[in-house]
């Protein structure tokens, strides 16, 4: 018996301690809840780098948006560089056509400009990316194709104003047939008919036999002239264009780079009527010292 209560009260003695139970195991979910969280920031990092390298992969796998507007660009001028402006901001890249003289004869009458020369006043514009010499003036079903599958390009672009062929058709109809066409606001106030007018119009000294001829020219092409000169009097002077170059429109049209600290800057001045190709070329015969674009 006494051995037995011996016996007894060693087996207790052996037994852990309740305290000692509760520590272990706390220590155990401890242990345990490090690892499993160090699995789970692992797992997460692994993530957010996947996810992070996919996102990356599509930004480079992501093609840019390339749009075409065409144009005769024969006397080029303020009213074309806004239009390509505008055409440049619905896309990434801009890729213009001008036509050739042989399609201008045939569907308006010859230009001034040959079509070499529009091409140097094109190349000039900033938002210009890559220009197409010789350019249809229609857009037909074989160049459309061209120009989605070799040039690969999104969407043609044209002004509000109408674009009629001589038979009478809209040169842009196949393009917004395909619902590849995108439209952008004509700039009002100048166009190439109305810079001839104010040619015409562009003289010192008017004879009292002449005075007709110049009122009907003066009605067609110009209506900012002085009261003087509608009522059919001999006054002088040519016509006041209708755009204003307002603040934000200058802002639209200006540069945000600007020359680097230790660049050369050449200054260059001229009257610049009627810009040609020659100013063009004036521009650019400085490209070492100067932050100089055409338009």
């Amino acid at each position: 018996m006494g051995g037995g209560g011996g016996g007894a009260g060693g087996g207790s003695g052996n037994a852990l301690h309740p305290e000692k139970v509760k520590i272990v195991a706390t220590c155990l979910v401890v242990a345990v809840g490090v690892y499993l969280l160090g699995l789970y920031l692992k797992s997460g990092a692994e993530w957010r780098s996947n996810l992070s390298l996919s996102l990356n992969m599509k930004k480079k796998k992501k093609k840019p948006i390339r749009v075409y507007m065409d144009g005769c660009f024969d006397m080029m001028h303020y009213g074309h560089c806004n239009a390509l402006r505008q055409a440049s901001a619905l896309g990434d890249q801009l890729v213009v056509g001008v036509v050739s003289d042989d399609e201008i004869i045939a569907n308006k009458g010859p230009p001034v400009t040959p079509v070499h020369e529009r091409m140097i006043m094109v190349n000039a514009v900033k938002w210009v990316d890559e220009v197409i010499s010789d350019a249809p003036y229609a857009i037909t079903e074989g160049f459309m194709k061209k120009l989605f599958y070799e040039y690969n390009i999104d969407y043609i672009i044209h002004g509000d104003d109408p674009c009629v062929l001589p038979d009478g058709t809209d040169a842009y109809a196949l393009a917004k047939k395909a619902g590849r066409y995108k439209q952008i606001k004509r700039t009002e106030g100048v166009s190439s008919t109305d810079i001839v007018g104010r040619m015409l119009l562009c003289t010192r000294e008017r004879s009292i036999s002449d005075s007709h001829n110049h009122s009907s020219l003066q009605r067609q092409f110009s209506h900012g002239h002085s009261q003087k000169f509608e009522d059919g009097g001999s006054g002088s002077g040519t016509r006041v264009s209708h755009f204003l170059p307002t603040s934000r429109r200058i802002v639209q049209f200006s540069n945000d780079k600007g020359p680097g600290q230790d660049a050369r800057i050449v200054y260059i001045d001229g009257a610049f009527d009627l810009f040609h190709a020659g100013h063009v070329e004036v521009c650019y015969a400085f490209p070492v010292y100067s932050h100089v674009r055409a338009f």
